[in-house]
């Protein structure tokens, strides 16, 4: 599964592999203490949710803005390893 960021950016397409992003949620997750329980109350999501994300079934751009402050990241280093 890949996620097209092409609505974003009209000068650049660019494809994000969605496994590798829902890698970089489990191990922002874990590396912040978090339990999947923990961070959905603090994005203000469902554990069923981020479960969707780590497991790479539903990786939904909106989630994941929400998801990268609570683990004091950017949004470009969820979707692209970019520190």
């Amino acid at each position: 599964m890949t996620i097209s960021l092409n609505h974003l950016d009209t000068s650049n397409s660019t494809i994000i592999d969605a496994a590798s992003v829902s890698e970089r949620v489990k191990l922002g997750r874990k590396a912040a203490g978090y339990s999947i329980d923990d961070l959905a109350v603090t994005c203000g999501l469902t554990a069923d949710e981020i479960s969707r994300i780590e497991d790479g079934v539903e990786i939904d751009l909106q989630h994941l803005k929400r998801i990268a402050p609570a683990l004091q990241t950017s949004l470009d280093n969820l979707l692209e390893g970019n520190a």
